[in-house]
């Protein structure tokens, strides 16, 4: 039996061929994840990250065959991006931009199995990032996406495309963080050929945003915040490359989003 290659089980995902924006409907993924802010150029953060999140997924490839006899091809690396001010990524403020670095996970993989090989890799590697790698679950459902050929740098007027005119055009609005798939190794491959996958989830414009107001529980999975009399709107915009995750009231008495990204936020505190 061939090993599993998720390039080849979810071929329209991660070997597309559209490089104009089209609609993809994405199923939920679990994620080998880990967190992190700043420059992915210069932070030495960013770098750490990677080994630490690569490390574990060798790790648990190696683990699970030798448990069950499955084997597995390592996934590309993904991430997910934002930033407190979108216009980070319009400005090329990168030293603001905040990330979590992800690599797929088939779906027999069970979390028990992960945390043994997270463990395994932190005995091994003495690398004491190894310890911020989790699983995280995805369902990201209907996304725009796209195939960029080219410098990581030549992605904006893209993106640009995307939320100046592809959305509005189709009658759609975010409903999460950017997304990017790298199917090419940037320390190898010659700039002008990298592949990138640049995928945004979108919900309907006129669609009210009650189940993408979240909190988001240890395992990564997003739970639906259920409404009161004193819960807030269950409309409103999201803003490129942030998630809801839970609402505010401000002084004057109005709901507000709070928008922050990592599973850990569990107080509603004003974050822009």
């Amino acid at each position: 039996m061939p090993a599993y290659d998720v390039k080849r089980e979810l071929k329209n995902l991660y070997a597309p061929r559209d490089t104009t924006w089209a609609l993809v409907d994405v199923p939920e993924q679990q994620f080998l994840a880990i967190d992190g802010s700043g420059n992915p150029n210069t932070a030495a953060e960013y770098a750490t990250a990677v080994g630490a999140v690569y490390g574990v997924a060798y790790t648990l490839k190696f683990a699970n065959k030798k448990e069950d006899g499955r084997d597995f091809v390592v996934a590309p690396l993904e991430g997910l991006w934002w930033a407190d001010d979108p216009t980070a990524f319009t400005t090329g403020a990168k030293d603001s931009w905040h990330w979590t670095m992800l690599i797929g996970q088939p779906d027999w993989i069970a979390e028990s199995l992960i945390d043994a090989a997270r463990n395994t890799a932190l005995a091994r590697k003495k690398l004491p990032a190894i310890s911020d790698v989790r699983r995280l679950v995805l369902r990201e459902g209907l996304c725009a996406q796209v195939l960029h050929v080219g410098p990581y740098d030549d992605e904006g007027p893209v993106l640009a495309e995307l939320h100046g005119s592809y959305l509005a055009a189709n009658g759609l609005d975010y409903a999460g963080p950017h997304h990017e798939v790298y199917l090419g190794d940037p320390r190898r491959a010659d700039p002008a050929k990298l592949k990138t996958i640049l995928r945004q989830p979108v919900r309907p414009a006129d669609r009210p945003t009650a189940n993408l107001t979240a909190d988001f529980k240890g395992d990564g999975q997003a739970e639906p915040v259920a409404e009161s009399s004193t819960s807030p709107p269950n409309r409103g915009r999201l803003t490129p490359w942030l998630i809801v995750c839970s609402w505010i009231r401000s002084s004057n008495g109005c709901w507000e989003p709070c928008w922050r990204s990592s599973e850990r936020c569990r107080t509603a505190i004003r974050c822009h």
